[in-house]
């Protein structure tokens, strides 16, 4: 008898969500039936949709905002990742019905990044918007390239602060700073910039940039830009780093590498990314 999938991503809000078109679109590049369900799920109803998860015979789901952290009490074992930042967005569930958590967001951020900028910030200085959730990831992903030191900024530094502290005893050998944001006022000598807000994204403040346009224009040429929000595919930000002739690189296919991984965590298949890829600009379109 053929393998079913059943699949779901679970977090609220997702009406933005692409995993559905995208995961589905994966298993067809396989050859294997399934399903990818849309699950909004506030926080409150999270213990009751883990137990609906495991009774109703789901094989895994991604896990977004708001239950990356709060995810990983759940689960019987983590992979390297997860335990690193203590964040989780990937879960399998075994024939047992025990949780495994992955991170598949630090695969993805770093999988878009163009092996050449990989080696020009290597030893280099990193800018990053934003300490929330995300931003554990790709501080996870920056360190990992060899980053010497990473500067967050953040509208509320007092809040920031401890999230920070935590990234600082994880990865104690790279300079880590935190910056108010109204200190962001040049980001000359910085080689990359990775913003890790929502602010862009379409429905939350679409159309603005998080960093004006002449603190992008002071960036060197050789610099480069990363913004994780996928949703307008070109942001503001985006448009600013092409004004200025900036290398860079929108969310989509951090998106798409990210659940590239996750599928091959619970199929042990690897998906055709270009066609995943196609499907999730199709949708946006």
């Amino acid at each position: 008898m053929t393998k079913s999938y059943k699949l779901a991503i679970i977090g609220y809000p997702l009406s933005h969500s692409l995993s559905k078109v995208i995961q589905e679109t994966a298993l067809k590049t396989c050859g294997l039936e399934g399903s990818y369900d849309i699950l909004p799920t506030e926080p409150e109803n999270l213990v009751s949709r883990i137990k609906k998860l495991k009774v109703e015979g789901y094989h895994g789901f991604n896990v977004t905002i708001p239950h990356k952290v709060s995810m990983t009490l759940f689960l019987s074992k983590f992979d390297t990742n997860a335990d690193l930042i203590g964040s989780v967005n990937t879960v399998k569930i075994t024939e047992n019905k025990d949780l495994e958590g992955s991170n598949t967001d630090i695969y993805g951020f770093v999988s878009a990044i163009p092996d050449d900028v990989k080696e020009n910030i290597r030893d280099k200085r990193a800018v990053v918007l934003g300490t929330g959730g995300a931003a554990r990831a790709i501080c996870a992903g920056l360190v990992s390239l060899g980053v010497s030191m990473i500067t967050f900024y953040s509208r509320n530094v007092i809040d920031s602060h401890a999230h920070v502290e935590v990234l600082r005893q994880k990865f104690p050998k790279v300079k880590i700073e935190l910056k108010p944001y109204t200190l962001l006022d040049t980001l000359k000598g910085e080689k990359i910039l990775v913003n890790t807000t929502p602010v862009g994204m379409k429905n939350f403040l679409e159309g603005v940039s998080p960093v004006d346009f002449n603190v992008i224009k002071s960036m060197d040429n050789d610099a480069f830009i990363y913004d994780i929000v996928y949703n307008p595919i070109k942001t503001r930000l985006i448009k600013y780093a092409q004004d200025c002739n900036i290398r860079h690189v929108g969310g989509l296919d951090m998106l798409v590498y990210q659940a590239q991984k996750a599928f091959e965590i619970w199929t042990g298949q690897t998906p055709d990314v270009a066609a995943m890829k196609i499907a999730a600009l199709e949708s946006l379109m």
